[in-house]
């Protein structure tokens, strides 16, 4: 059955689309097919951190409006075969429908493993939309008393929807800072957000400046996000396309 996972934030500026890239790229690696979602109508900055941006010729808008059939509008990751994108409209976002969007998604979820839409950030209709669309969510937040807030506001919403599970993803932690007494633990914040703890992100330069996937698999976020697509997937993450597993399921797919 296929994940349709939202990964949003209250507050901006917490990385939650760099996130999503990379966790695609991440779960992509196991041998699953993987679509991102760019839920950020208007605002859409996915195809950037992706590097995909001059490859975008149809959008969702142009998926809504007849002018391509969904597949088409599909850009497929120039580093992995089972990582697509699905690129935002640029049109006004109250010209697509919460119910557009959501059967958008679900007809991304009959061909994919794993569909992640990245929210915008905030309460408004786009994040509505965003959240109707999927059965899952990953909250990401910083230690940061603001983030923390407003992911406990987002969560309280989301208890209005038919989502589960609800995790949440700590991001830019240093553990330094939290020996010294400087930064509230992952743990602890897990803890005041009621809401189980699925990753803890370490910061990192090289992801900060860089942004995906395969500049950060000499650095020290590597195995987080190894570890956080495994505990998404239950699978072992081998890097080697040559590997059992992903030979098993390529198998099973052309047949």
């Amino acid at each position: 059955m296929s994940r349709r996972i939202v990964i949003t934030s209250g507050k901006g500026g917490v990385g939650k689309t760099t996130i999503t890239a990379n966790l695609g790229m991440a779960i992509a690696k196991c041998g699953l097919g993987v679509v991102l979602v760019d839920a950020d109508i208007g605002l859409n900055n996915l195809d950037v951190v992706m590097e995909l941006e001059s490859r975008v010729v149809y959008d969702l808008g142009d998926v809504l409006n007849a002018r391509c059939r969904l597949r088409q509008a599909l850009i497929r990751d120039f580093r992995c075969d089972d990582l697509y994108l699905l690129p935002s409209s640029k049109i006004c976002m109250d010209r697509i429908t919460p119910m557009q969007f959501k059967t958008v998604v679900s007809e991304l979820a009959t061909t994919f493993d794993f569909v992640l839409v990245d929210s915008p950030a905030g309460i408004d209709a786009g994040f509505h939309r965003a959240v109707l669309a999927c059965r899952e969510a990953l909250i990401v937040t910083t230690s940061h008393i603001s983030a923390v807030r407003d992911a406990n506001t987002v969560l309280g919403l989301i208890s209005a929807y038919d989502v589960s599970p609800v995790n949440v993803v700590v991001n830019r932690h240093r553990s330094d800072m939290v020996a010294k007494g400087f930064m509230m633990s992952s743990n602890e914040i897990a803890q005041l957000l009621k809401a189980p703890l699925i990753a803890e992100l370490p910061e990192d330069d090289d992801i900060s400046v860089n942004g995906i996937f395969e500049n950060v698999i000499r650095s020290k976020t590597s195995k987080a996000y190894k570890n956080f697509a495994l505990s998404l997937t239950n699978t072992n993450l081998v890097q080697d396309d040559k590997n059992l597993f992903n030979l098993l399921v390529k198998w099973f797919r052309r047949g």
